[in-house]
């Protein structure tokens, strides 16, 4: 082999990384500088703030790329040639010469899409392995066989650097795949951003990572509308979101929101757990009408016959069910949410109230003229309107609601449903929010509407109130300022002062706290915000109720929504992509499925497919796996389960790599109490040897080694799953029936 080429590598991405230390160096230094300077009004603040905002964004991804910066290049027959990378980097020069080329730019495309057949003009393509910042090997492939020149790198395996990235231990996190990026990723990576695509895959086809790496090529060909309305992945659960949330940064993108759909209501921690029955339930579509029928059960009108009596200076005033019907009907009319309807209801209220009063008051016992002027009812109008009785007798029939009080309240006792699904949801006034609560109080909060006019009359009023001071401080400082000049002579006096140069406005303008804050930080504390783009992963989980939610969020309807519906789990899922998009885009929506395995061996995924299978699928087909490692699963029986599973682990002992044990939720504890270092929870660390997880929280994730405990008590999906989700070894232990699908498993050594 050539020491030379890797010589020259080497030094290339030296000077690569040196580029980048000062790229780096430039931002923070830029930072510093803006947020030092003392803008001169709203403008100059606005400017600065965005000056902060985009230099911290490009410092982020700039700390990001201490790995792999560059990992390609593409020597083309006409000469040219161009390095690949994970970002874009220019030299210092007054022509900004490119360095490398960002992965997403058109021109790098040759490096994923070219073949011996279609070279794409290439005479060959270099793979760049590198650890930190050092080059440890090379790979080259030749694209144009006409060409006799060698470097001694070529590979005879044009898919090496695939599989060796395959086969490489994990970490714990996903990490990005910049560097093997096969043809039909690519093709779903670079499609349009408008409208909605739909990417199906079997396990470990990789929809989840090309999905993120859609993220990022969005940002790059779209960066001036996305940047500004930030990106939202949605992820199934708190432990996936931390498995994928480097890969983002590592790609330069820093301006995405992930969360989950329970972390979608700012102000919200959904820390609950609902019984399956519960969440199917809450899931439902028609929990949208439910709610929007519960709160109309809370505008309410006395009963005919019971009028309330509402105690006043001038005689007791009666609000029967006349006036409040007319008053409803008229705010129901308004077509606003409720709390914005209010002041309607309210305001026909205290206007029949006020007649009342007025008829009493100025009535002509002898039948003459009422002799109250308009300007004495007016009057009477505000005396009324000020009467805290009447508020209260308001108050009861057309209540301010909030989101989280008024589904506190339906949980407590349900209506509108039957017996049987209000018993599945009821449950204890405060008791903690669930995930699939969450939907619920989004849908609330659209029915309710915000009522900020009071927040507004208090924002402008503390805006008066520092104008006021900001005035205050100038005046003190003209008559301090024209004091000491009224002695001096005429060129002293044209001195500038402050009240010449600022005025009042402006000056408090000056002390308002500026919003440093990323478009994805704003849009995490904002129900309302519009995302540019959503991704959905494990997009068939989703309920109904879900779907209303994330269709808000975005009302462009430019989506990516990955999954796989054979592996629905959750009872409200809706399953069939039909029935998620029909309600909001009817059939215009694209389809393309992955059928590539690049996780699961071929061994493993024998097994695993025979689960579908049993289960009354018998012409189940899982994705074509691309590997085989020898390597069989095995399926053995215990006595002592808590015992064999921390044997098993310690037999698995290996310096690189992760492990997982995928049990039940109810045997966690027996099983973390046998495991040293183990806990279980919500968000378990990843990036630990072993952890311990359950069904649901193994989707999307993938472990070398894998440890299904009591398959018997897994549904058909939650056990696919488990099965899936080792990229090495699997292995099964029960005390249980073991399920006729694993009998296979059973037979290995």
């Amino acid at each position: 082999m050539s020491t030379e080429e890797l010589r020259e590598e080497q030094q290339f991405v030296s000077g690569l990384y040196a580029r980048l230390d000062a790229l780096r160096e430039e931002a923070e230094t830029a930072v510093e500088a803006s947020l030092s300077q003392v803008g001169n009004g709203l403008q100059a603040r606005l400017e600065r703030d965005v000056m902060v905002a985009e230099q911290s964004g490009l410092l982020a991804a700039l700390n990001a790329q201490e790995n792999g910066l560059c990992f390609g290049r593409l020597e083309f027959r006409d000469g040219r040639d161009h390095h690949i990378g994970r970002i874009g980097i220019r030299a210092s020069d007054t022509e900004r010469t490119p360095l490398v080329i960002d992965w997403r730019a058109d021109v790098a495309r040759p490096f994923y899409l070219a073949t011996g057949h279609t070279p794409m003009g290439l005479r060959r393509r270099r793979h760049i392995t590198t650890k930190g910042r050092e080059v440890t090997d090379l790979h080259d492939e030749i694209l144009d066989l006409g060409d006799t020149a060698r470097t001694g790198f070529e590979g005879a395996d044009a898919d090496e650097v695939l599989l060796a990235a395959l086969d490489s231990a994990r970490t714990g996190r996903m990490h990005d795949i910049v560097q093997t990026i096969q043809a039909e990723q690519d093709r779903i990576i670079r499609a349009p951003h408008r409208g909605v695509l739909v990417v199906e895959g079997g396990p470990g086809t990789g929809k989840t990572v090309v999905a993120l790496h859609r993220a990022a090529f969005l940002l790059y060909a779209h960066r001036e509308l996305l940047a500004k309305r930030a990106v939202l992945v949605v992820g199934p659960n708190p432990a996936f979101l931390g498995y994928i949330g480097e890969v983002l940064p590592a790609l330069g993108e820093t301006g995405v929101l992930l969360s989950t759909v329970g972390e979608l209501f700012p102000g919200v921690t959904a820390t609950g757990t609902d019984t399956p029955a519960a969440a199917e339930v809450k899931g439902r579509a028609e929990m949208a009408e439910v709610l929007a029928g519960a709160l109309r059960d809370r505008q309410a009108t006395p009963e005919p016959g019971e009028p309330l009596v509402i105690a006043h200076d001038d005689g007791d005033l009666i609000l029967d069910w006349t006036i409040a019907h007319e008053a409803r009907e008229a705010a129901r009319d308004a077509d606003v949410p409720h709390n914005l309807g209010r002041p309607h209801f309210a305001f026909r209220i205290i206007d029949s109230l006020t007649g009342q009063l007025a008829e009493r008051i100025g009535h002509d016992p002898y039948g003459g003229p009422n002799f109250l002027g308009p300007d004495d009812i007016a009057q009477l109008g505000k005396g009324i309107a000020a009467s805290p009785e009447v508020h209260a007798a308001i108050e009861e029939l057309w209540p301010t609601l909030t989101p989280q009080g008024f589904l506190d309240d339906f949980l407590v006792e349900p209506t509108r449903l039957d017996e049987t699904d209000a018993a599945a949801i009821r449950r204890p006034r405060g008791a903690a929010w669930t995930p699939a609560d969450v939907p619920l109080l989004d849908e609330a909060a659209e029915l309710l509407g915000h009522d900020d006019s009071a927040a507004l009359a208090a924002a402008e009023a503390e805006r008066a109130k520092q104008i006021a001071y900001a005035q205050g401080v100038l005046d003190v400082s003209r008559a301090s300022r024209t004091y000491e000049f009224e002695d001096k002579d005429e060129e002293d006096a044209e001195v500038l002062l402050a009240h010449n140069i600022i005025d009042a406005e402006r000056m408090a303008e000056r002390q308002e706290e500026a919003d440093h804050r990323s478009a994805a930080e704003r849009a995490a504390a904002d129900r309302t915000w519009a995302f540019g783009h959503i991704i959905v992963d494990e997009a068939q989980e989703l309920s109904a109720m879900a779907w209303r939610l994330l269709m808000r969020r975005c009302p462009t309807r430019s989506m990516t929504l990955v999954g796989d519906p054979a592996q629905t789990a959750e009872a409200g899922g809706c399953g069939s992509w039909e029935s998620i998009l029909s309600p909001y885009v009817q059939d215009r929506w694209e389809y393309t499925r992955l059928g590539v395995n690049y996780r699961t061996p071929v061994e493993i995924m024998e097994v695993a497919a025979e689960v579908p299978r049993a289960a009354g699928n018998p012409d189940f087909r899982p994705p074509s796996s691309v590997r085989s490692t020898g390597v069989f699963p095995w399926a053995r029986r215990a006595d002592d389960l808590a015992a064999a599973v921390a044997a098993a682990v310690a037999a698995d002992a290996r310096e690189e790599g992760r492990l997982a044990v995928i049990a039940p939720r109810e045997l966690h504890a027996e099983l973390a109490a046998e495991l040293p270092g183990v806990t279980a929870g919500e968000a378990p660390d990843l990036t630990r040897p072993v952890v311990l997880i359950d069904p649901r929280q193994a989707k999307g994730l993938e472990f070398d080694t894998v440890l299904v405990v009591e398959p018997a008590r897994y549904g058909t999906s939650d056990l696919y799953v488990a099965l899936t989700r080792a990229t090495q070894r699997l292995g099964v232990l029960y005390t249980e029936e073991l399920p006729v699908a694993l009998k296979r498993a059973e037979a290995t050594p």
